[in-house]
Parts: structure tokens; sequence; C-alpha cells
């Protein structure tokens, strides 16, 4: 099959690597244009060096990017980590279709901050989902899905690099493969159980220190390493990072720091206490908790609200 490749950054370059190791005939690859001449995205770098055409526009809804689409003539098209808007033009033109990565269980958890919403809602498990794109977001047919385990540590970095990322480019060969021997399903989503998030920004992360223990630990796992969950000390907006759940209560008022190491300082939530080895300082780069104690001169006894 002719397949052409739309995507961007580490996962659309790993997924193009796959699929050149696995010989199959990618005919070309489009990206966003390069924000930095002397840094272009790696599935443009990748791309070159194997001799493959590298298609870049600022918008695929224009005329020429689609007609440059249909030069190709492409039979399948495959989207991976993708933040434009492709048309329908586009989309349905290739004689086998669109296929696209998305790393939740769809229906639920559409929208462009899949990953970081189950953790912090407290779920077990979430997955991944390769679908047929329509005009809806995130709203066509599954091809397939896969589930893990959101484990009781897992952040959005782990979660995302350590399980959906590898298991999601499987699941594109995978599906590739299923096309190519007339064994793709297209099994209509059930959109009355339909979710949708948003982007999770940083004022969809601001600690409430009177929450439950394990809603307060989601949150901050949930967030890492971005956006990052927030509190405030004194005049700072301070973002946690590399944090750690205790089940040992402290007594203390939630919020409140109540010991202090080298590497880390803890702090007190209901019925448990919480350490965090990095943070940042409003929006400065982020530091180890030994910095942020001598940067602010934080004691114990001092307290986030």
């Amino acid at each position: 099959m002719r397949i052409v490749l739309i995507g961007q950054a580490a996962f659309a370059k790993d997924t193009l690597s796959a699929l050149i190791e696995k010989k199959e005939n990618v005919v070309g690859v489009f990206c966003p244009p390069d924000k930095d001449t002397n840094k272009p995205d790696p599935v443009k770098s990748l791309s070159l060096e194997h001799s493959i055409d590298v298609l870049q526009f600022k918008r695929m809804r224009s005329e020429e990017a689609i007609n440059t689409f249909k030069e190709l003539k492409p039979d399948l098209c495959v989207m991976a980590f993708v933040t434009d808007i492709i048309p329908n033009e586009i989309l349905e033109y290739p004689k086998f279709g669109t296929i696209q990565y998305h790393p939740s269980l769809l229906p639920e958890h559409r929208g462009p901050s899949s990953i970081n919403w189950p953790i912090i809602q407290g779920k077990k498990t979430t997955g991944l989902s390769i679908f047929w794109p329509d005009d809806g977001l995130d709203t066509g047919p599954i091809l397939l899905q896969k589930k893990v385990s959101i484990e009781k540590n897992d952040t959005l970095g782990t979660l995302y690099f350590n399980k959906l990322y590898p298991l999601g480019i499987e699941a594109i060969l995978e599906s590739i493969d299923l096309i190519r021997s007339g064994q793709a399903l297209k099994t209509p989503q059930n959109h009355s159980l339909a979710t949708y998030e948003g982007w999770c920004k940083s004022d969809d992360v601001k600690i409430d220190w009177s929450a439950d223990k394990n809603s307060v630990f989601d949150l901050i796992r949930g967030s890492d390493p971005s956006p990052g969950a927030n509190t405030r000390f004194e005049n700072h907006i301070v973002s946690l990072f590399d944090a750690e759940l205790q089940d040992q209560n402290s007594n203390l008022s939630p919020g409140t720091i109540n010991q202090i190491t080298d590497r880390q300082f803890s702090i007190a939530v209901k019925n448990g206490n919480i350490k965090v080895s990095r943070v940042k300082i409003n929006s400065g780069k982020k530091i180890n908790s030994g910095d942020f104690i001598k940067e602010l001169n934080i004691i114990e006894g001092n307290r986030f609200n």
C-alpha cells in the first residue's frame, strides 16, 4: 500500500521508523512548518534521511495541501500526533481511508489531554484506540483498542512513555496489517458514553488541600510532567512534581510542610503525607526540592494555600 503519514514530534518519528523497518511503502510525510530552521521536526529529519518527500503546510485545510496530498495517490493515510484539523477531502481520499491514534479508550476522554484526565480522575485503567477519523472530534468508528493499567504511582509521563507510546506504535502496525488483509473493523462508538475534556491547563490543576489524600495525589501525578499541579506559597505559585503518597497521618492541617530533608519535603494531607522531590516556582525551570527549600527559606510548619 502507498502510505502517507501525517504527524509531528517524537511519536510521528518513531511511527515512521517502525513503518520503514517493516518495509512499508511510505510515499510522503506531512508535518507542520519548522518553528526553528536549526531544529527541524524529528519526523522531517528521518523522512529526509530515507528520501521520503516531506510536505509542510500551515493549514492542512488549504487547497494546496489537499491537492498535494491527492497527488501522492495514497492507499492509506496514517495520523500520528496531529493537532491541525484535517479536512474530509483528505480523510476520505485514500482507497482504504485514514486511521488515527488516540491515547484513550474512546468514546471516553475525547479531546487533547486524554492521558492526564484518567489519572486525575483516579481511574485504574485506560488505553488507546486506533480509529477511523471523521468530521467530529475523536468520534469516528473504532478499528482496535488496547487496555493498560494505571498503577498507583503512574504519572502522565510514565503512563505515556512506558505504556501508551510504544503500544500505540505497535497498534498502528497491527492495524495496517488488518487493513491489508481485509479484516479491519469499523465499530461505531457509543456516543451516549462519550466524555470530552479540553487541554489540561494550570488553572485546571490547582490543588485543594481540603480534598482527600488520593484526590490530591492523583492531581499531582496526572499533571506530571505537564502542566504541573500547583499551589500558592506566599506570593509564589509552586508546581509539584515527583511526588510519593504516604499513609501515615501527621495530624497537621492539610497543606502544612511537616518534614524537610536535603532532597525532599513532605506536605500533610488528610490522613497522610505527600513527599515532593521537584518543584517549579512561578514560570521558572523545575528544580530539586533542596534548592526550593533554600531559595524560599522554607521551614517546617510553613503552609501552602
